[in-house]
């Protein structure tokens, strides 16, 4: 005689739980099978069920309180159950007709089963399969056997598998007190689990694929789901642990999640960092909640896990299963034709430009001159001056570093043989890499070749890179050339993890290189930011993240600037230094040094001393800018031409903006920089304009790059004129012989003396091998407030060339200083050489201090006796340098790891357009 089927049903009190209830009681009472008996089992307040429960004549009401799962509903139930078979299902759940009969006959046919499970289907549209088996991986990942397909009856014949949903199924009478789910899954896997202990029972799991059941999908947040699945799977790892491995297996729970988090990062799946670190610390202090799931298990266990990993699926199946769900559509609507569209022959010819202005270059170890330093000799040294700690300048000096030695350690670092040659290369590659990038970032906004080539070489031909390539502004020369990639990932950093990671890297990179362009950038944002939530609700995260790495790291930074009252520092140019330029209406006119021009003309043998038709040279690329928005593209081509406004606003105020103290005077803020960015809203919107008419794009292409070459060509041949300040440099700024010492004891310092041409000197402490563009730092050259360190170092100077009677040896040694160095300038005036004088007098009669000699760098004297070692960071230091270190490395860590391409990232990325704001139906038309 066949058992009785005793249902369990599981309902959530609610508002809207009488309406489910009731529909899941009419499916059970639908049944072609009746049951024997009605459990209901409500989690909260059983008043607003009791009414349908009371209609379906249930046999017992079981209240539990409104946090319980299903498995604990369900072991509640157990303990009131009769003997029989036992059918669970939840008020989402709705079996038709004949499912009980179905299963209930597959268990009486086949004594092996202990599970019968049906085929779950989607109740919106039950032609979709929501769940038909289930499995797991080697190493435990749950996977789903039918899950969102079409039904087509392509698995009924999939009948023994290890696990399957947990919703709709029955279990044997005679083991469904051994089977009960186990709540510590908090309600996912919990088929899974069941199926694992059956199959180690002795048992199996039977899929019955004509007992149907329609399910309405679970009532949880993505973030929640996520949270229940990886606690499940963390559980049953260490449930199913052997008893010699499983302190292991909890042990390396903590680095599993870092490698999870790695592996959720580089699958642009940064949802699930938080979840799997919750899930994480939930399963470490469940400890007796593995216990009693390991009692449980090995109660009823009479088998081997080889039953059990039998059905597990291996590398090659999941490689399989991936492949067959591939999305078949490779081609991208847009192709790239960089070779075949001109852009390879367009970064060949910057190249050629390049060489030709900078042939000399080729010669040079090092570059000197304008805001050149040389950079540290090894990879080691580089980052050390990119970290919070003791500043490589100064005598006690602890804070932070200035994120453009990130920058400088991070290009050293591609040199590491010699990474102040890498500068050189930079200066040669500036006008190349320049094209390149500015070529990709035209592939977001044209797919005309012609209009593509144009933004390209008019970007590496900008006359803001080719001021700062003569003038010699490394930080700037590096912004211009980041500044086009950052617009073709910022711009669809929407679409995807792996734009939004990219574009946040080069934000941080740009502001690290150009702190000014923060808020014409941080504008750019917030437009973009207000576009997401309006249009891209689903997207926000995306573009939120974009300049979280930039907050990481400028934040040390900002607080200290902020602490001591200088907030407007922040703006500082990393490498300050003074420049020539022109008035600010000839900065607004986009032409930084018009004076430029009769130089060159002077060189050439031409009286021609008016300059005020420079800034005419560019009106063609103006009048362009301003044609761009009758076109089709109007949106873009506003955004473009606000973008160039901000700019030009900011080089403006940079102008005029001394945040920085060069050799006594204050210097204005770097406004080429901003200039870059006014540029490129004007060439973006030029392409545009280009990319609209409809006949002669080329010769408009011509025209354009035409008069931008011409209007460099002042700064193209300045070096072979002599008309800048470059000059071949070498990897030190002080004295070979005290180099040489620092290479071999690192704590070597210098106390190096400036005269200047007000009669005062400049004094400053210089650790190691010399002074570095990355051991440089805005704090020194910003501060308007004298520190203790500037008052120990300004009374040691002032003791030492005021020619007084007094001894200062004791303290200059108490100071740590080795050597001291007096520095005189190239063609100092009168007031300099008396204060020289003076200093070398008083140096020469001094006891304690050897004269080393005059040497190229200045004269040098060293310092008898060994000094005292210099004063390393406090507890309170190295904790917060730990704690900034760890911070912005894990920012930019996983800033790279959403930056990494994947093959699925590549494979999405093909199946969009690259062009920004144009439909997809027009794509044949653009092409044309």
């Amino acid at each position: 005689m066949p058992a009785p089927v005793h249902a369990v049903l599981v309902a959530r009190s609610s508002t809207a739980a009488a309406a489910r209830l009731e529909r899941a009681l009419d499916a059970i009472r639908a049944q072609s099978q009746s049951v024997a008996s009605l459990t209901i089992v409500v989690r909260g307040d059983p008043a607003p069920l009791h009414a349908a429960a009371e209609a379906a004549r249930a046999n017992r009401v079981i209240a539990s309180p409104e946090r319980t799962g299903f498995a604990g509903a369900v072991e509640l139930a157990f303990a009131h159950l009769p003997e029989g078979h036992v059918w669970l299902l939840d008020d989402d759940s709705v079996p038709e007709a004949g499912t009980l009969a179905k299963l209930a006959s597959a268990l009486e046919r086949q004594p092996s089963v202990a599970i019968a499970a049906p085929k779950v289907v989607r109740a919106g549209d039950r032609r979709r399969i929501a769940s038909f088996g289930v499995t797991m991986t080697s190493t435990g990942r749950t996977v789903e056997l039918a899950q969102g397909e079409y039904d087509q009856g392509q698995h009924d014949r999939d009948d023994d598998v290890l696990g399957a949903d947990i919703r709709g199924m029955l279990l044997r009478a005679d083991v469904a007190s051994a089977l009960v789910p186990d709540r510590a899954m908090l309600g996912a896997d919990e088929g899974l689990d069941m199926g694992v202990r059956a199959r180690l029972g002795g048992r199996r799991v039977s899929l019955v694929p004509d007992a149907r059941i329609a399910v309405w999908p679970p009532r949880q947040t993505p973030q929640r789901l996520a949270y229940t699945r990886r606690v499940a799977q963390l559980h049953r790892r260490l449930a199913y642990a052997s008893p010699l491995s499983v302190a292991f297996k909890w042990l390396g729970l903590l680095p599993l999640a870092v490698w999870a988090t790695v592996l959720a990062l580089l699958a642009k799946r940064p949802g699930r960092v938080a979840p799997e670190w919750m899930a994480t610390f939930t399963v470490l202090v469940r400890l007796g909640a593995v216990a009693r799931s390991r009692r449980r298990l090995r109660a009823f266990r009479s088998g081997s896990w080889s039953q059990v990993d039998a059905l597990r699926l291996g590398p090659a199946q999941m490689r399989e299963r991936q492949q067959a769900s591939d999305d078949p559509r490779r081609d991208n609507p847009d192709k790239l034709e960089f070779f075949s569209g001109g852009g390879a022959w367009a970064v060949l010819a910057g190249l050629v430009v390049s060489v030709a202005a900078f042939i000399a270059l080729l010669t040079w170890p090092a570059m000197g001159g304008g805001a050149f330093l040389p950079l540290r000799q090894s990879v080691a040294d580089l980052w050390r001056d990119a970290l919070w700690g003791v500043r490589p300048e100064g005598l006690a000096e602890v804070g932070p570093a200035d994120p453009f030695s990130t920058v400088v350690a991070l290009l050293g670092t591609l040199w590491p043989v010699a990474p102040s040659f890498v500068l050189v290369l930079l200066w040669l590659l500036a006008t190349p890499l320049s094209i390149l990038g500015a070529w990709f970032a035209a592939t977001r906004i044209t797919a005309r070749p012609s209009a593509r080539i144009a933004l390209a070489v008019l970007w590496g031909f900008a006359p803001p890179l080719w001021d700062a390539l003569a003038q010699g502004r490394p930080a700037a020369v590096i912004a211009h050339v980041l500044l086009p990639w950052l617009l073709f990932a910022g711009i669809a950093a929407h679409r995807s993890w792996t734009t939004a990671g990219a574009a946040s890297i080069l934000l941080a990179g740009v502001l690290a290189c150009a702190p000014s362009l923060a808020p014409v950038l941080g504008l750019v944002w917030l437009i973009g930011l207000i576009v997401a939530i309006s249009a891209r609700r689903r997207r926000i995260a995306h573009v939120v993240w974009v300049i979280v790495p930039s907050i990481v790291m400028f934040w040390p930074l900002a607080a200290r600037q902020i602490s001591r009252g200088t907030p407007w520092a922040l703006f500082a140019d990393p490498d300050a230094a003074d420049f020539a330029h022109g008035s600010a209406a000839a900065v607004a006119g986009g032409v930084l040094n018009p004076a430029s021009w009769a130089t060159l003309f002077a060189d050439l043998g031409l009286e021609w001393t008016a300059v005020w038709w420079a800034p005419i040279l560019l009106a063609p690329i103006a009048l362009l800018a301003l044609f761009a928005p009758s076109t089709r593209k109007t949106w873009l081509a506003v955004v473009s031409l606000a973008v160039a406004a901000a700019g030009i606003a900011t080089a403006v105020i940079d102008l005029g903006s001394r945040l920085s103290l060069v050799d006594g005077v204050r210097v204005a803020v770097w406004p080429g920089s901003a200039l870059s960015v006014a540029w490129l809203g004007a060439i973006v919107a030029c392409a545009i304009a280009i990319d609209g008419v409809r006949r002669g794009r080329r010769a408009l292409a011509a025209i354009v790059i035409a008069c931008a070459a011409l209007a460099i060509v002042p700064q193209a041949t300045s070096l072979h004129r002599g008309d800048t300040t470059l000059y071949s440099g070498s990897d030190t700024t002080l004295p070979a012989y005290v180099s040489a010492q620092a290479r071999a004891d690192g704590e070597v310092s210098t106390l190096i003396l400036t005269p200047l041409a007000d009669g005062s000197v400049e004094a400053k402490v210089v650790w190691g091998t010399s002074e570095t563009l990355g051991g440089a730092s805005t704090l020194e050259g910003t501060a308007v407030e004298v520190s203790d360190d500037d008052v120990a170092i300004s009374q040691l100077a002032g003791a030492i060339v005021s020619g007084s009677s007094s001894t200062v040896i004791d303290d200059v040694r108490a100071a740590g200083i080795t050597f001291v160095l007096l520095r005189e300038q190239a063609s100092p005036g009168a007031e300099q050489r008396v204060m020289a004088l003076t200093a070398q007098a008083s140096m020469d009669q001094r006891a304690g201090f050897a004269r080393v000699g005059e040497t190229p760098r200045g004269v040098l004297w060293s310092v008898e006796d060994d000094p005292s070692p210099r004063t390393g960071m406090s507890a309170a230091e190295t904790t917060t340098a730990w704690a900034v270190g760890i911070s912005q490395g894990i920012a930019l860590l996983v800033a790279l790891l959403l930056a990494i391409p994947t093959r699925r990232t590549r494979d999405e990325a093909r199946q969009k357009p690259r062009l920004i704001g144009v439909s997809t139906e027009s794509r044949e038309e653009r092409t044309r």
